[in-house]
């Protein structure tokens, strides 16, 4: 990983910001991700988000924070707080921002235990592919206190592959249609594509239950994305 969404958000944190980052998918085209929405406040943050922080309760750990905005909310609200996120750069920024426990790391490599686990802004895309769904699901129970929860938000993207009739061209036999390839390329610079998963409520719920944990839709959204918790 070349870490461009880092460098992007150094950037803007340090006063160089000239442009955004460009994103795609495997089924999408290029889109601008404006680099201050990821430096948002909580009333600029859309209502699942702010619905998952008022429910945060006891330790939190931020999955995949960024920049750091939910974590700084957190905090600022008297919550002990510990932000993780694979890109140095990101964790570099939330650190520069005031989060004190902020650090490099994968979530698998977590050993903690927490009474809230967030994953947001898509949280079930670090699960890469439905054939690993279970095995991040496995690790994240461990991590949960007595009566801990995760608060977790994805999206249905079914309405992706919809045609002008109403119907759906989605091939059966190929992989589950939340599997996608991202890209992301920031100032003529592309980063190695990933792997990302946008997982339907019905499949999370499913797969919560094979390794145990109850799973309670929390909220949906105005566009098939939802929050969930699972317990």
């Amino acid at each position: 990983m070349k870490d461009i969404f880092g460098k992007a958000l150094l950037d803007f944190f340090n006063g160089h910001y000239t442009e955004d980052i460009i994103t795609s998918t495997s089924i999408s085209a290029e889109d601008e991700l404006p680099l201050i929405y990821l430096f948002r406040t909580f009333s600029e943050m859309p209502p699942l988000e702010k619905k998952a922080l008022k429910l945060a309760k006891g330790t939190v750990l931020d999955v995949g924070c960024g920049a750091g905005s939910h974590s700084l909310y957190l905090q600022e609200k008297g919550f002990e707080v510990k932000a993780i996120d694979i890109s140095k750069g990101a964790v570099a920024v939330a650190q520069k921002r005031g989060i004190i426990n902020a650090e490099v790391l994968n979530i698998l490599d977590e050993t903690n235990a927490f009474d809230t686990i967030l994953l947001l802004m898509n949280g079930t895309g670090i699960f890469q592919e439905l054939k690993q769904v279970a095995t991040y699901l496995k690790h994240l129970k461990t991590l949960l206190k007595s009566n801990g929860q995760i608060l977790i938000d994805s999206s249905d993207i079914k309405y992706m592959y919809e045609d002008d009739d109403g119907g759906f061209w989605m091939d059966t036999n190929s992989n589950y249609y939340g599997e996608l390839d991202y890209f992301i390329s920031y100032k003529g610079e592309k980063e190695t594509p990933m792997k990302w998963l946008y997982l339907d409520f019905n499949t999370l719920k499913l797969a919560c239950e094979t390794v145990g944990l109850n799973c309670e839709l929390i909220a949906e959204g105005s566009h098939f994305d939802y929050l969930a918790r699972l317990s």
